[in-house]
């Protein structure tokens, strides 16, 4: 008698998230969520959480979590190079004066995101960080959302991690009111994620301690 097939998977049927920091081949307790992929693994290692005050990668990150919306960072990482080719390397003053033609070829290259509305989103945010240019800078005004010092959090599941927060709210509703676009409070969170402004590192990862660490020897 032939053995009984399994049922496929339903959508319902997904095997369960994983939440809690898992061992890697390395022996190191990680965040699930990078998984095996070398190049996930890396920016958890070397990037998330590591405290962050230059005005120009807090641009960048800025711009990119914008583009993440609707897709997944992974793929995000993969387009950087091809961002920072496209975008003139973040520079803002460069990007402040993209003209239709620049924008429509944007529209056409396959290594970046394709979407004329975060494009003119980028745009915007140009602008942004030029204002504040002769006021201390972008990274600055952002850190005073929380007096220049990151939020060390110590949680020890992701279920436990909000979409947002007050101080995103906060944030993207002063981003909002600048004419910023594509900067909700859920893209603005995981943006302070990145730079290091929560360290949302769980607390059995092996970058909580050195992301801690990291946050009390930096200051904007």
């Amino acid at each position: 008698m032939p053995a009984k097939e399994k049922p496929l998977l339903t959508g319902k049927e997904k095997p369960p998230r994983i939440l809690t920091a898992l061992k890697g081949a390395d022996g190191l307790s990680r965040c699930p969520w990078p998984g095996v992929d070398p190049l996930y693994v890396a920016y958890h290692d070397e990037e998330w959480g590591v405290p962050e005050y230059d005005d120009h990668a807090m641009f960048e990150k800025l711009v990119l979590d914008g583009f993440q919306a609707g897709l997944s960072w992974i793929t995000i990482l993969r387009k950087r190079p091809a961002f920072r080719q496209a975008f003139d390397g973040f520079d803002p003053k460069k990007i402040v004066r993209w003209s239709d033609k620049k924008k429509d070829a944007l529209m056409q290259d396959a290594g970046i995101i394709r979407n004329r509305a975060k494009i003119e989103a980028t745009v915007a945010l140009a602008r942004i960080t030029l204002d504040f240019a002769d006021k201390g800078g972008l990274a600055r005004h952002l850190w005073s959302f929380v007096d220049g010092r990151p939020i060390d959090n110590a949680r020890r599941s992701f279920k436990d991690v909000p979409a947002e927060t007050d101080v995103s709210r906060a944030i993207a509703k002063d981003l909002r009111a600048r004419g910023g676009n594509f900067v909700g409070p859920t893209i603005v969170y995981a943006f302070m994620q990145a730079t290091g402004m929560v360290n949302d590192h769980l607390v059995d990862c092996c970058r909580h301690e050195a992301c801690r660490a990291a946050a009390r020897e930096l200051r904007p």
